[in-house]
């Protein structure tokens, strides 16, 4: 274990240059969740130049300014979110590649240290899209880090496995997640999808049932606990983010490898 965190710093510090950036934003007046014609065309236009067979996942992700309520701005930065996820599937775009649509409420600015607040607001006031690019699932899979990676690849640690029907952390698991975190809080740079999977669900159903809170939401309470812990940890959550992949991707090694959670770098 001591080895494969030696060779993930290594990885950090050798790859700090490889980003992850929005592919489009689009801008909302204030208090608004709906677009002007303008920023709907600059999505449209995004559409028309996507590369489909490229692109395994889009992301999109709302904001809004640092005036009003948390709970009132979380639900309106979700709203915004869910008028470019309509606007995408209403002109062709996928719908089975938007794999996070995420509120993330309003963006806190130090007022005494902007010089032009006004404008710093409206850029806030956005939502962005981020693309994953499409990767072989029988390569760019690990069991560890690696010497040399990719934006795009995926990462999962064997003791991060899950019992039948469950969404709960093991002690193996914690102990896991523990010496991850200590990695990434010397790493502040880099920033992963938590993605949770299930195994042995009929093809009929896109997730299992989850035997603790009985939701048809397994793959997501996993990728949310793994979230969660290491938020408890001191990970910053902006680095971060989780989705449940249900038993859409099946390694072929077995059942309990597909009660995974894996790590997708984004940015390095």
């Amino acid at each position: 274990m001591k080895q494969a965190f030696s060779i993930a710093l290594l990885l950090f510090s050798s790859y700090f240059f490889a980003q992850a950036r929005p592919v489009e934003t689009v801008y909302f007046e204030f208090d608004k969740f709906t677009l002007y014609d303008e920023q709907v065309q600059t999505i449209i236009d995004f559409i028309k130049k996507a590369d489909t067979t490229k692109i395994e996942s889009i992301q999109i992700y709302g904001y809004c300014d640092d005036r009003g309520a948390n709970d009132y701005n979380f639900e309106l930065s979700k709203n915004r979110v869910i008028t470019v996820q309509n606007i995408l599937t209403e002109n062709g775009f996928n719908k089975n590649k938007i794999v996070i649509i995420e509120g993330r409420g309003r963006i806190i600015v130090q007022k005494d240290r902007v010089e032009n607040l006004s404008e710093t607001r409206s850029k806030n006031r956005r939502v962005d899209l981020f693309i994953v690019k499409k990767n072989s699932f029988g390569k760019g899979i690990y069991t560890s880090f690696q010497e040399s990676h990719k934006v795009g690849d995926r990462i999962y640690l064997d003791n991060i496995l899950f019992a039948l029907g469950s969404s709960k952390l093991t002690e193996q698991s914690k102990k896991e997640l523990d010496a991850i975190a200590l990695l990434l809080q010397q790493q502040k740079t880099m920033e992963f999808e938590i993605r949770g999977h299930v195994c042995c669900t009929p093809s009929h159903y896109q997730d299992a049932i989850d035997k603790d809170t009985q939701e048809r939401k397994l793959s997501l309470n996993r990728a949310k606990n793994v979230y969660r812990y290491l938020i408890n940890k001191g990970i910053n959550s902006l680095r971060m983010h989780y989705v449940g992949s249900g038993n859409k991707f099946p390694l072929g090694q077995g059942e309990a490898l597909d009660r995974r959670v894996e790590f997708i770098i984004l940015k390095i």
